[in-house]
């Protein structure tokens, strides 16, 4: 399946742009969409930022004042998790794709927390982006079993991506 999908990433001005970070996250939403089997041209806009923004975006739309690891900004209404509980999405009628959302990342706590949990970087921005796009797609860890079956799915795309997976 190649949908070409678009993911559009995007360095805040304190952070300075890397093309090989960019490409880890990029290659995190193509995986994560690819195997939810996501058959729709979609867009998703990355920021890569520190933690003084998102805190800023945190405060803004979650009403909570401090420092994440990922906010992830849904666009497309879905009736359970999964591609499969799509509903009424809105396609971009001039280009036809599929605005599915936008992911802001601080790599800051990132960092932290890879070195917290003694994982690489590249392993720990994976797991935070894959984290992150199955939000997009209505993923969940509202409660016990919602947690499982989204670390379920964050474990396959790991394993597929050929990352161990026994977080």
């Amino acid at each position: 399946m190649d949908t070409n999908h678009i993911v559009n990433i995007n360095y805040s001005e304190n952070i300075s742009p890397d093309t090989g970070y960019s490409e880890i996250v990029k290659q995190a939403v193509l995986s994560s969409l690819q195997s939810e089997n996501v058959d729709l041209r979609c867009v998703v806009n990355v920021l890569i930022t520190d933690d003084q923004e998102i805190r800023r975006y945190n405060k803004k739309y979650r009403d909570i004042d401090k420092a994440t690891d990922v906010l992830s900004f849904q666009m497309q209404e879905f009736k359970h998790a999964g591609w499969s509980g799509r509903g009424n999405i809105e396609i971009d009628e001039e280009t036809g794709e599929l605005p599915l959302g936008d992911i802001i990342l601080s790599v800051e706590t990132v960092t932290k927390q890879a070195d917290e949990y003694e994982n690489s970087l590249e392993y720990e921005t994976v797991y935070m982006i894959i984290h992150s796009t199955l939000h997009l797609l209505s993923y969940d860890h509202e409660d016990t079993e919602n947690e499982k079956i989204m670390q379920n799915r964050k474990n396959s795309i790991l394993s597929e991506m050929g990352y161990a997976s026994d977080k």
